[in-house]
């Protein structure tokens, strides 16, 4: 069974990882790629082990869902950072006025230190690696907290990353509650956490005692437009994917669909044909995932039950469950007054709203806080510029769900409600550096002609040439 770490165990973690840190300020390209290649031979060797231990941790999942949706993202993630990692560390030249000549100036990116890890229960493998290979390609030292909700997956993490890298790299805890609320009170260099917006208030004011600096990637309710010029068929079966992929247990996935009211009908029938054909049984179908533990399914099954109560139409697709696998359950005729539609749902439930007109759509979106992700569908590029210039999210994709985070020259975050700051890509590499500003100037100093005393001459000419 899984170690807890102790509060005082994650103290010593700490301090062994800022000393490792202080005899080695600057990893070279060389030695970080290093790091790198040996995190991808793990997950080579050893994604099989992985994708039964999250399985075991969701009671199922498919193995296949989980090498498309965790293991390849990671290594693709690898991959384009070695690749580009020289030209990220080369330090960028920057312009110096004429006032300040002769003299040069440019940005050098250093490690920041010691990397927070929070990690969510519902992509344990993703949510772990995606962070710790920007921070290690950034050239830090790691500390990763997992959820108690993995525990399986937790400890075969800490076994499989303890072969590859000392503790003093990289250190995987473990624990409840209390240990993740001790975690995020550590003094670290920076702390990413990923996971709930009410939680993340509570990680950035214990960072905030540290003045630790976080990135927060939260999530919200994302919404899904439908022009009333898109091609149903198609658009359903793109929906239909991104909300059953990890049985919509993803804070990217949709969270509502809103359509012309004279396409509702077509759009219901859509959906049930795509799930239909998806998983044509919810029993024993090795494809499609179960929710992760009873207080989940309870939690959804609760807001079903609300909205019903409410007066909300529910359609199943399939109408029947097995256990935890629920299946996808359209929600139609919902208003605001219902739970489903006031918190996230992260789950396999999908509300559908009507809509008259696209002006009523822009404004219903813009007048909700900012999503983590926005979808439109429909080819109309006056709509698209609209969506695009007029509306909110960390991120958006025309015609397609969830698949924005997979690409790896993107950067993933939030806005507002739905988080702050990103990483992935180079913008991961920033996020786990220091742009660190270094002038330099020549043996001629032309900065002495505005010394003190003021009021010579020159100083007037100077002032005079400048300020005119």
């Amino acid at each position: 069974m899984p170690q807890s770490t102790s509060v005082s165990e994650l103290a010593k973690l700490l301090s062994l990882q800022q000393q490792a840190f202080i005899q080695q300020p600057l990893p070279s390209a060389a030695q970080r790629k290093v790091w790198l290649q040996k995190l991808r031979g793990l997950l080579l060797e050893e994604k099989s082990a992985i994708a039964a231990a999250i399985s075991a941790d969701f009671s199922h999942r498919s193995v296949d869902e989980t090498y498309l949706a965790e293991v390849l993202p990671s290594l693709e993630a690898i991959d384009y950072a070695c690749k580009h990692l020289k030209r990220w560390m080369k330090p960028s030249r920057r312009s110096v006025s004429l006032a300040f000549q002769p003299a040069s100036a440019k940005v050098v990116y250093q490690p920041l230190g010691v990397v927070g890890v929070l990690v969510p229960w519902n992509y344990p493998l993703f949510l772990s690696l995606g962070p710790l290979i920007g921070a290690l390609a950034a050239g830090n030292r790691v500390m990763i907290k997992m959820s108690e909700h993995t525990p399986r997956t937790a400890q075969l993490l800490k076994e499989l990353l303890a072969k590859v890298f000392a503790e003093d790299l990289v250190a995987l805890v473990q624990g409840d509650a209390e240990v993740a609320i001790a975690f995020s009170q550590l003094a670290f260099d920076h702390l990413l956490f990923t996971g709930s917006t009410q939680v993340g208030r509570q990680v950035m004011q214990a960072a905030a005692q540290n003045l630790t600096p976080v990135t927060l990637e939260l999530g919200g309710k994302s919404p899904t437009i439908i022009s009333e010029e898109a091609p149903m068929q198609e658009t359903a079966q793109r929906i239909a994917f991104g909300k059953t992929v990890n049985a919509g247990q993803t804070c990217v996935a949709p969270d509502y669909l809103l359509v012309h009211e004279s396409r509702l009908d077509e759009l219901v029938q859509a959906l049930s044909q795509a799930v239909r054909e998806f998983y044509p049984s919810l029993a024993d179908n090795p494809d499609y995932t179960a929710i992760i533990n009873p207080r989940q399914v309870e939690r959804l099954q609760a807001y079903i039950t609300d909205a019903q109560a409410l007066g909300a139409e529910v359609i199943q697709l399939p109408s029947e469950a097995q256990e935890r696998r629920l299946p996808l359950t359209l929600l139609l005729k919902v208003t605001d007054t219902m739970q489903v539609m006031q918190e996230e749902i992260f789950g396999p439930i999908l509300p559908i709203i009507t809509y008259k007109t696209f002006d009523e759509v822009l404004s219903y979106v813009r007048q909700r806080p900012k999503p983590l992700a926005l979808y439109y569908f429909g080819y109309n590029k006056v709509e698209q510029q609209q969506v695009l210039q007029t509306l909110h999210a960390g991120g958006v994709c025309l015609n397609d769900t969830l698949l924005h985070v997979a690409q790896q020259d993107l950067p993933f975050g939030g806005v507002g409600a739905s988080g702050m700051g990103h990483y992935h890509g180079y913008e991961g590499f920033l996020t786990f550096s220091h742009a660190k500003a270094v002038f330099s100037k020549s043996r001629f100093n032309a900065a002495k002609f505005i010394y003190p005393p003021y009021g010579g001459w020159l100083q007037k000419l100077i002032l005079r040439f400048f300020l005119c």
